[in-house]
């Protein structure tokens, strides 16, 4: 890769994303994890709020303007709240977290945080230039370090729910990958 940044930049899943996961089943290859960051209850509790805002100021019109006025907030809140909530995963050879990605290839050794670990991660004397996808509501994370000298990116801190599978199926696709290399080298 030219561009160090290429790495770890954000890009679209239009472009040939169901394409690359059909060769990569016809590889023999599977997605190795995937979860999506929910809201936490502080999130779903703003969405409700909002309902019932809009239930309450619509009364003044009347009650069934009201009642729909609500519905539909509730609705449009749970739309947006899903689909602005983080994917992280691991499929294709690369680590996902939201818009971001990484190739497993040049990540190096990982490890489970719990939330202590995540606040001294991203505390003080901690790298500025490390990618951090956090939710605070969630109590564990993994931090990855990347092994790309061109990448100035040191490391990935990752929220997760299930950090040790997520470290796992990093481990899992990294091994994948240098098998396959030593397959096409060899």
């Amino acid at each position: 890769m030219s561009d160090a940044g290429d790495m770890s930049t954000a890009r679209g899943h239009a472009s040939g994303g169901d394409a690359r996961s059909a060769v990569a089943k016809a590889h023999g290859r599977v997605d190795g994890h995937s979860e999506r960051l929910w809201p936490g209850l502080l999130g779903w509790s703003f969405v409700a709020g909002f309902a019932l805002f809009v239930l309450i100021a619509l009364f003044p019109v009347g009650r069934v303007a009201a009642y729909v006025g609500g519905a539909v907030a509730l609705v449009a809140g749970v739309v947006v709240a899903v689909g602005t909530s983080t994917v992280v995963a691991v499929r294709d050879g690369e680590l996902r977290a939201g818009g971001a990605h990484i190739p497993v290839g040049l990540l190096g050794e990982g490890r489970v945080l719990d939330r202590a670990g995540v606040r001294a991660a991203l505390g003080p004397g901690s790298d500025a230039r490390t990618f951090v996808c956090v939710r605070a509501w969630l109590p564990g994370a993994v931090v990855v370090t990347v092994v790309d000298p061109a990448d100035p990116t040191p490391a990935w801190i990752v929220s997760s729910r299930r950090p040790s599978a997520l470290l796992t199926a990093v481990e899992d696709a990294r091994r994948e990958g240098q098998a396959a290399h030593s397959e096409q080298i060899g």
